[in-house]
């Protein structure tokens, strides 16, 4: 059953991942108004509030980490 309240597109777009003290470049495979899926080489280490840096543009999405699993992170926009 889908739980999100929006339909996911897919992508794959470079970002960065920042918070106090570093970052961490992920891709972004599917996204929607209110939120992405992110691929990392581990979740470990990144805090549950960070800001989304889309590389191509610069454009910038505060989120907060709905889950993580293995080597991904499902990120909610604030």
């Amino acid at each position: 059953m889908e739980r999100r309240g929006a339909l996911r597109q897919r992508v794959l777009k470079p970002g960065k991942i920042e918070f106090e003290g570093g970052q961490v470049i992920c891709m972004v495979h599917n996204m929607s108004d209110t939120g992405a899926m992110l691929d990392v080489v581990t979740p470990d280490g990144i805090p549950d509030h960070f800001t989304l840096i889309f590389r191509a543009d610069g454009r910038c999405m505060p989120c907060h980490v709905v889950w993580r699993k293995e080597k991904r992170i499902g990120a909610a926009f604030e």
